[in-house]
């Protein structure tokens, strides 16, 4: 605890970022003395500016380490830096790790060896956000931590679905926790942070979700996950950033493909054609990280045989490609209200479909 207030006293300055902070830990091989650090004393490391000395330690004069440290106390929050041993592996190898973690839920929960993040754009399509929930869906039972932004689209998508097929989530955001961004995801907010996995931030939780800080945050995002999905991304979308941070990290990169006149998709298939991995079913992203699932997933998936009724079979298929509404699987299938009434049920009995919100059916199997 001693040394923690040092960590978050630094943080705490909005103008100081990691790479500052490592910089100095590294050198005197203390937080606190990092701290308590002379001008003089600043002046010795390497790769400092003399207006970042000049400005700390004019801001340092008006920060009370034991105050801030109230602060994050007080609002219930736990901290992660790189000096401790549960700092995720993953994220230490990265290019300016973040030096401090602000943490909501708990990380301990989340597999950090199977990581599979999941960005793209916020403008989402139906369609892509009934694919990717297919897909996550059909990892129900495996082990792999969800990693995303929890923007709007297909952040959102990404931890409801991971939620809903009862994996576990970690979200990123670009601000602190004073400021849940965007407002509407304040019920996922919760969700993720009780029980369902963990919410982080590299900010104090006073700091605003300013613009830049979003496109900053995609390094943790990548940087905590050992592969990237992309699903749906403009040629300027935000989703890209992720893309090259990804490939910098030297990590698994993979698209999820669109229909090639929505010009949400360009970014993806410009990835694809540089050598993305091919996304269509969730048995992809298992071949693409060469990860094993025990469950039935995996090659076995493609013998896996199911008995269905001749109605029930009609529906199975119906929803093979997307989730669809009632009035839309009744349409489609012929049958009348009450026929599809009993079919519906006895396949959610069965466990082969369940509703998801939106008053729509999706397959499990």
């Amino acid at each position: 605890m001693e040394n923690l207030k040092y960590w978050v006293a630094f943080s705490s300055l909005d103008f100081i970022g990691s790479i500052f902070l490592n910089k100095v830990w590294k050198h005197f091989g203390s937080i606190k003395e990092s701290w308590l650090a002379t001008n003089a004393d600043l002046l010795e490391v390497e790769g400092l500016q003399y207006k970042t000395i000049e400005k700390f330690l004019i801001a340092r004069k008006e920060v009370n380490p034991d105050k801030v440290m109230e602060e994050i106390i007080k609002r219930d929050v736990k901290v992660l830096t790189l000096e401790d041993d549960n700092y995720p592996c993953l994220l230490r190898q990265i290019y300016d790790p973040p030096a401090v973690l602000y943490l909501k839920g708990n990380l301990e929960i989340c597999n950090l060896d199977k990581t599979l993040a999941v960005v793209g754009s916020r403008r989402s399509s139906r369609s892509i956000c009934d694919i990717l929930t297919n897909i996550i869906n059909n990892l129900r039972s495996s082990d792999i931590t969800i990693v995303s932004g929890m923007a709007l689209g297909v952040d959102s998508c990404a931890h409801k679905a991971a939620i809903n097929s009862e994996l576990k989530t970690i979200a990123v955001l670009g601000g602190g926790f004073d400021f849940i961004y965007p407002s509407k995801n304040k019920d996922l907010f919760k969700k993720i942070s009780e029980g369902n996995g963990a919410v982080i931030s590299e900010y104090f939780p006073a700091e605003r979700p300013d613009v830049w800080k979003f496109p900053h945050r995609n390094r943790i995002i990548s940087g905590l996950s050992k592969g990237t999905l992309i699903a749906e991304a403009g040629l300027k979308s935000g989703a890209l950033i992720t893309a090259r941070l990804c490939l910098e990290q030297n990590r698994e990169l993979m698209c999820i493909p669109g229909q090639v006149t929505n010009p949400n998709t360009e970014g993806i298939h410009k990835l694809i054609k540089e050598g993305a991995g091919l996304v269509t079913e969730a048995n992809d992203i298992f071949e693409h990280m060469n990860w094993q699932f025990s469950s039935g997933l995996g090659r076995e998936k493609k013998n896996f045989k199911i008995d269905l009724l001749d109605k029930e079979d009609k529906i199975y298929e119906i929803l093979k490609l997307e989730s669809k509404t009632f009035d839309e699987i009744l349409n489609e299938s012929g049958f009348n209200i009450d026929n599809l009434m009993v079919t519906l049920t006895t396949l959610e009995i069965k466990g082969i479909i369940k509703q998801i919100p939106g008053q729509k059916y999706i397959r499990v199997v």
